[in-house]
């Protein structure tokens, strides 16, 4: 089996062939990852898919049924996890609630038996990194769940591990906290310098806080590249469809040059203008993210879609059935002659848009055939 290569030669994490069972029943499935130095590497996948077993394994909380973990050329497959330089954050922090934060932050440096001042030291220092000093003597329940996520991170680098596991981190903040911890914990994790490894099911988190992405389906590992990577070269219809929203076509090709090719679906006629790698009358999925369709009341001209051929190609009309108003986008759902639903992303530049599209208009929509995303798979 191929492993996911990072740019370095030398991986700091390398995983292979990895496999794990649990009563006949496999929920890893021979997973092979090499992950550099300083990475924040995220596993994606919905619930079941096998990432927190995986996190487990590398925590030493699970043994593998086969394969492989080495850490800075060191195996620690049969290393109990008090003796891995690897430390792991849980979605429920785990925080003592009889304890301090400064006390949390100290409890695992006073079961390793450093000496008072230098755990002291060692404290003020983490407390300083996530900007927690002046609540060192609070408990716990007196701090906001986004403090709480704080301190657990404190206390998961305080010990200074090698890797750092992280699951579902931001799962238990509510949404817009989540999206303001997102960078501070990116930024805390990239000055302590620590290889990061986090699971998470929420794609944007993934998107925001990962430099490489995982994403993970029964048991196994589907693409790996960078956030921009995934979601815009797809390698199947599974993680063209988790990733992001967006509309997928199912025809066959007709025309296969080097150059361009045209895919004939029941909506429409595609000009994609690139080449695939397929075969005449194949059969194919067409996918095109929602925010590259253009939405408008009349049919586009030719010049407007300069990737197609001719006139006709990667255009449909129907009737809009639904308009969703987020502030900065408009979501658009158009019911297509077919019966089936377009999706449909606008950016909300104007702060009063002259030409407003509503609910029971007939519309046409439009896409670039360098947008199109041909799967085979």
């Amino acid at each position: 089996m191929t492993i996911a290569q990072p740019a370095s030669p030398q991986p700091f994490l390398l995983i292979r062939n990895l496999v794990k069972d649990f009563d006949g029943v496999r929920a890893v499935n021979d997973i092979s990852l090499a992950i550099n130095k300083g990475e924040i590497f995220a596993l994606l996948g919905s619930s079941g898919c096998g990432k927190s077993t995986l996190l487990r394994m590398l925590a030493g909380f699970e043994i593998p049924t086969e394969g492989a973990i080495e850490l800075a050329g060191q195996d620690l497959v049969g290393v109990p996890p008090y003796e891995r330089p690897v430390n792991m954050m849980f979605q429920s922090y785990a925080l003592f609630p009889h304890l301090t934060v400064w006390d949390n932050v100290a409890f695992g440096l006073r079961r390793d038996g450093l000496p008072k001042a230098a755990i002291a030291e060692r404290v003020d220092q983490m407390l300083a990194l996530v900007q927690l000093g002046a609540y060192a003597r609070r408990k716990p329940h007196q701090l906001s769940g986004g403090q709480q996520q704080r301190v657990a991170l404190a206390r998961s680098l305080a010990k200074r591990p090698q890797l750092l596991l992280l699951d579902e981190p931001l799962g238990a903040l509510d949404k817009k906290l989540r999206e303001q911890t997102q960078m501070e914990l990116v930024n805390i994790i990239e000055q302590v310098g620590v290889t990061c490894v986090m699971v998470t099911h929420d794609q944007d988190e993934a998107m925001s806080m990962a430099t490489r992405i995982a994403v993970m389906s029964e048991g196994r590992i589907l693409q790996v590249g960078a956030p921009g990577d995934i979601y815009e070269t797809p390698n199947c219809r599974f993680v063209a469809d988790f990733i992001g929203s967006v509309n997928m076509f199912h025809g066959h090709v007709r025309v296969d040059q080097p150059d361009h090719v045209i895919v004939e679906t029941p909506e429409c006629r595609h000009y994609v203008s690139h080449g695939i790698s397929g075969t005449n009358n194949m059969p194919v999925s067409v996918a095109v993210r929602p925010e590259k369709i253009a939405l408008q009341r009349d049919m586009p001209g030719v010049e407007q879609r300069a990737s197609a051929a001719e006139d006709g190609y990667n255009c449909v009309a129907g009737e809009i059935v639904n308009v969703s108003y987020f502030g900065n986008e408009t979501h658009y759902q158009v019911r297509l002659a077919q019966g089936g639903i377009l999706k449909v992303a606008r950016t909300n530049a104007a702060r009063h848009e002259e030409a407003r599209l509503e609910r029971g208009q007939h519309v046409v929509a439009w896409w670039d055939g360098s947008d199109i995303v041909v799967l085979t798979n």
